[in-house]
């Protein structure tokens, strides 16, 4: 989807048409009514159901391969899920906040008043490319927003089919969305939005930072990053290892809060990769012809995995390729074997790039200190994973590292949480979204004082006299508070 350069200008003029569309009838509207944005929620949420087969049948083409499940789980689900916690909740967001006000203001009052900020815009991946362009989507609308949305151009069919269906359902000072390539989506983002929202890898996730930053546009970058699952000295092998496989292969290890490596005590590591294999054997008996097991993306994705392996290998890794039936897959499927990475150095580039597929490097540890320390001696991840009994190893875990979201015994499950916030630490991203905190991110909380014709300050007015030299000679006394 490279277009000519007349294509692309074509494209910007329309976008920046949709953008003066958009902020002229958010200046006209500033507060959506509670009406017009529950319509607006239920008919992404129409939308959704509607359409959910072509989303399957689209994202399924793109990828080559994509399980329907994972679709429906990741994509659909999600998004309707997200929908129906904000219209549960959409009053009390909405609703002004009391706060406290400090004696000397009373009988005054202070509320917080949540307000749209006019326009967003929302840069969509490609691995998830309905959920992740609907759900920020979704907190904008409740929020008030109208919503200008950029898919991925990795996945092209979906990006048309997300266009035309939104076309079909909102106005066009709504919601739009504009396909198109790596041109089109630096007009995008060069676009003075209200607030910017990315998601994607940190290395670009710079770049739309700083082009936001000459708008003053604020923004939420959702990243990645390499995220550990701490295995600890006392699990159960057999319970675990089926959560832990299938939260390092849903959609062939393409997400971003997948499991990155593993940090398994040094005497397990081969009683690991045993009961990974044996985990594997039961989630995907067969890998070729197997509809559950997803395809890498595209050729330069399957290219980039396939280099690392080798990389990994030549550096001195041991490498174990997982294939339940010892098929013979052919590269034109853009399948890879779920493979273990053992013994890899500081030196192999598996160790220090986000994989972003079903490699599984797997590191020994001897104490929980050393899986700690490992851990803290990198970037921050999005996600951290930590299986095991010990109450105490867990608490160390979760006090002494930081990552943008946790689960304990159990991987991916904390993104589905709508009552807490999901987003990134450092080098993961910044800003969180999702349920409240989603709401909360595209709104303006605007604090609000009513004076009252009683109490002190109206008291301090000049001319200046006896008045004001009391309630100094209190503040003296520390009397005023």
């Amino acid at each position: 989807m490279s277009g000519t350069l007349d294509d692309r200008d074509a494209a910007s003029v329309a976008m920046r048409a949709t953008f003066d569309r958009m902020g002229a009838a958010s200046r006209r509207d500033v507060s959506p009514s509670l009406e017009v944005r529950a319509s607006r929620l239920a008919r992404l949420a129409k939308m959704t159901r509607r359409h959910a087969q072509n989303i399957i049948d689209a994202i399924s083409a793109d990828f080559g391969t994509r399980s329907a499940h994972e679709t429906l789980i990741a994509d659909l689900l999600t998004v309707d899920e997200s929908i129906r916690h904000a219209k549960r909740h959409l009053r009390r967001w909405m609703s002004p906040k009391r706060v406290p006000t400090g004696i000397k203001y009373r009988p005054g009052y202070n509320r917080l008043i949540p307000q749209p900020l006019g326009v967003v815009g929302v840069v969509a991946p490609w691995n998830y490319p309905y959920q992740l362009s609907m759900l920020p989507a979704v907190a904008a609308l409740a929020a008030g927003n109208r919503v200008m949305i950029k898919p991925s151009e990795v996945t092209p069919r979906t990006a048309e089919l997300i266009a035309r269906i939104v076309a079909e359902t909102f106005g066009d000072d709504e919601i739009g969305v504009f396909p198109g390539d790596a041109a089109t989506g630096r007009a995008f983002v060069e676009l003075p939005f209200d607030h910017l929202f990315f998601t994607g890898s940190a290395a670009v996730g710079r770049m739309v930072a700083q082009t936001a930053a000459r708008n003053l546009t604020p923004v939420t970058l959702e990243l990645g990053g390499k995220s550990p699952v701490i295995i600890d000295a006392d699990s159960d092998f057999a319970k675990i290892m089926p959560m832990v496989a299938i939260g390092k292969l849903f959609n062939a290890g393409q997400t971003c809060i997948a499991p990155d490596y593993a940090l398994v005590p040094r005497a397990r590591v081969g009683e690991f990769a045993e009961a990974m294999r044996r985990a594997v054997g039961r989630l995907y008996p067969t890998l070729a012809a197997n509809r559950d097991y997803s395809s890498i993306v595209n050729e330069r994705h399957y290219a980039r995995l396939t280099a690392l392996v080798e990389d990994a290998r030549a550096s001195g890794a041991t490498v174990v390729e997982i294939n339940p039936s010892g098929e013979k897959l052919d590269p034109s499927t853009r399948k890879i074997a779920p493979t273990l990475v053992l013994g890899a150095g500081e030196a192999a580039t598996v160790m220090h790039e986000e994989i972003f597929g079903p490699l599984f490097p797997v590191i020994g540890y001897d104490s929980i200190d050393d899986a700690i320390r490992y851990v803290n001696e990198r970037p921050r991840p999005l996600a951290l994973y930590w299986f095991g009994n010990s109450a105490a190893n867990r608490d160390l875990v979760l006090q002494r590292t930081l990552a943008g979201g946790v689960t304990v015994n159990g991987c991916l499950t904390h993104f589905a949480q709508e009552a807490q916030p999901f987003g990134g630490v450092g080098e993961s991203g910044y800003g969180t979204y999702h349920g409240e905190y989603g709401f909360r991110t595209f709104s303006k909380e605007k604090p609000v004082y009513y004076q009252s014709r009683l109490g002190l300050l109206p008291m301090l007015l000049p001319p200046y006299g006896w008045r004001l030299n009391a309630v100094l000679g209190w503040f003296k006394q520390g009397r005023v508070r």
